[in-house]
């Protein structure tokens, strides 16, 4: 980015928490910090529940937990699971922006329903995204008509992830995994499972729910029922179905900094067509290896990876990735700002650029 201040486009549609100016992410203390852990782990635990895990009292982890939520630190949403709209592919989407236009082409891509994840990074690329496409990839050249008709594109490049070997929502635990009470661990290994959640497990009910708890993932069961016309036992009982079916991702997002891991990477990691497998199943065993897929160019896994710093990052390139057998070679990015996760819009990239109010 070239350092003027740049007029962006108007959001497609804000988050009604947390978008106003984010606290500043050195004032956080180790409480502010385990409790962003626990709700990484699961967005929807109760206070007295996260209270346990954190060793602290309820009524202070409460306090500290919405104050969180309202300085933007934190966002939380819980979404539908990738399938249960029906059948869809995903992209990895590299791009090249016009000099100075990077952060408006972020900001169009944001708006867009399709773009699930958006950072800005460093390296040979302006942006990486992930493109997911509703019908199959036949879809996709109608898709990426509009797309990349957005102003200050340059140079697009795409290519289908074939596999998802690893995804987590509460990659944090590896900071307190010794110290807090946290859960065994849990994690969803397939991001496109038919099996696992399909469109015949919601109804127009499940689908007014979920987005309420879209816009705040810690909204009370009683106020979605006051604002969809059920009781809270219904609600309830409908979510916690979804969620038993696996059809609902719980997201806590926060920036990576705030818990003081300040190296957020992408990297593209070149393999022996007969080790794929076996490198991805080693890589998936790292706690700062947060998502693992494969793509179809270059036999490569497409791997983020979050750690303290960067001579962490250093010594996993050095003394793990290097080490295992049959990996070639690689390229890496760093992630600059990250805009979107999950299909969900960050409360703090607006601010962390240095914008204030946008016009439509």
């Amino acid at each position: 980015m070239d350092g003027h201040r740049t007029r962006l486009p108007a959001p497609g549609r804000a988050a009604p928490v947390g978008h106003g100016r984010v606290k500043a992410l050195d004032t956080l203390d180790e409480l502010d910090r385990k409790i962003i852990v626990a709700l990484q782990h699961d967005g929807r635990a109760s206070w007295t529940a996260i209270a346990d895990m954190v060793g602290s009292s309820t009524a202070t982890v409460a306090r500290r937990g919405q104050q969180l939520v309202a300085d933007g630190v934190v966002r939380i949403a819980i979404v539908p699971a990738l399938g249960s709209s029906g059948q869809v592919d995903s992209f990895l989407v590299r791009l090249n922006c016009r000099p100075g236009t990077q952060l408006e082409v972020a900001a169009a891509l944001v708006a867009h329903e399709d773009v699930r994840f958006l950072t800005l990074v460093t390296g040979q690329y302006d942006i990486m995204a992930e493109v997911v496409v509703t019908g199959g990839a036949a879809h996709y050249p109608k898709l990426i008509q509009s797309l990349q008709s957005i102003a200050g594109i340059k140079r697009w490049r795409s290519d289908i992830i074939m596999h998802v070997y690893k995804v987590r929502h509460d990659w944090s635990r590896q900071l307190y995994a010794e110290t807090m009470k946290l859960p065994a661990e849990s994690e969803k290994t397939s991001l496109i499972d038919p099996e696992y959640c399909e469109p015949a497990h919601f109804d127009d009910a499940d689908r007014r729910i979920l987005t309420e708890l879209r816009e705040d993932g810690r909204v009370t069961f009683q106020s979605i029922g006051d604002k969809t016309g059920m009781n809270e036992s219904s609600v309830r009982r409908r979510f916690d179905r979804l969620r038993a079916k696996g059809c609902v991702d719980i997201l806590t997002l926060v920036p990576a900094a705030a818990l003081g891991m300040g190296a957020e990477t992408l990297l593209l990691v070149r393999v022996a067509p007969a080790r794929l497998e076996a490198v991805a199943n080693a890589l998936s065993e790292y706690p700062a290896v947060r998502y693992l897929a494969a793509i179809l160019d270059d036999n490569s896994l497409f791997c983020e990876l979050i750690t303290p710093s960067v001579a962490e990052l250093n010594d996993f390139i050095s003394h793990t990735l290097s080490a295992l057998e049959g990996v070639e070679g690689w390229t890496g990015a760093m992630e600059l700002l990250y805009l979107k996760r999950g299909f969900v819009e960050t409360p703090w990239w607006r601010t962390q650029v240095g914008v204030g109010a946008l016009e439509g």
